[in-house]
């Protein structure tokens, strides 16, 4: 199999993890973004020209001559379905043969978290593009998790009791590396979720063991969630995406709990516990 792996999101969370993970594998990853001066300096990897999701000819100089394209989704946005069918046409166009595609856990045309709708619709774009895939369908991130706390120590939100299965960056991306560098994973799709799926008041509890202080979930309806998010100024589709993203929670929707991530990776997937132990900085703004 060809070493030329083209990585999109490389300046993200995710796709500079991916980047760094082969290039230390002896690959020379290449990095694709908006803005080169944004992507990392990576020893071992190449920049491709500079291209954006949408600018379907920067997008198939950026691909020219890589064999794989590992995809991350781009930003939330109305576009984000347009773009990422444009830069899969554009990687098609070059000769990429195969597209491993960052998606989401539950994706449907009718999941209750808006932006999940916008991952089928992309993973029905590239099942037709004839490309071979690999979708990697990740649940809620654990650093995610944290932040939902408020620096008042509450979590809020229309979640009811319902479970989420959050998963940790580096699970991630080991997972994906593994697909990345084998041919065995063609016309699969891989649910990457944590070892566990939690109440947030069972992430709250979590939280307060390590912040020293309190933290709570205060469920909300519907009405009340949109009332106490509608100061940040955000359009409606943001708040469309923030609000339903708790009620994917409450229609269990998201409380999956996979295997996908021991059996890619030879080891446990991360618990939140064991996430925030190695990551202090996600709870931060929680300390006293």
């Amino acid at each position: 199999m060809s070493p030329a792996i083209a990585v999109t999101g490389a300046s993200g969370r995710i796709g500079g993890r991916i980047a760094r993970r082969l290039s230390a594998a002896g690959l020379t990853p290449r990095l694709l973004g908006r803005d080169p001066k944004r992507l990392p300096l990576i020893e071992g990897s190449a920049l491709a020209p500079p291209a954006a999701y949408g600018d379907g000819e920067a997008m198939r100089r950026a691909c020219d001559g890589a064999s794989t394209l590992f995809l991350v989704s781009a930003r939330e946005a109305p576009e984000r379905v347009s773009d990422h069918r444009t830069a899969v046409d554009s990687a098609v166009a070059a000769g990429v043969e195969r597209i491993v595609y960052v998606s989401f856990l539950g994706a449907a045309p009718d999941a209750t978290f808006t932006f999940a709708r916008d991952h089928w619709h992309t993973e029905e774009h590239i099942r037709a593009s004839g490309a071979r895939h690999t979708f990697l369908r990740d649940s809620f991130y654990l650093s995610s998790l944290a932040q939902m706390a408020g620096a008042d120590g509450v979590i809020r939100g229309p979640a009811g009791s319902g479970r989420v299965s959050a998963v940790a960056h580096d699970d991630i991306a080991d997972a994906a590396v593994a697909v990345l560098l084998s041919d065995e994973h063609d016309g699969r799709t891989h649910d990457l979720t944590g070892p566990a799926a939690l109440t947030l008041a069972e992430a709250a509890a979590e939280l307060s063991r390590f912040a020293g202080r309190e933290i709570v979930y205060r469920p909300e309806t519907r009405d009340e969630a949109y009332a106490s998010r509608a100061g940040y100024g955000a359009p409606s589709w943001e708040l469309a995406g923030w609000v339903t993203s708790y009620e994917a929670v409450a229609t269990g929707e998201l409380s999956a709990v996979s295997d996908a991530v021991p059996r890619l990776t030879g080891r446990p997937a991360t618990s939140f516990g064991d996430f925030l132990r190695g990551a202090p900085e996600a709870y931060a703004h929680l300390l006293p």
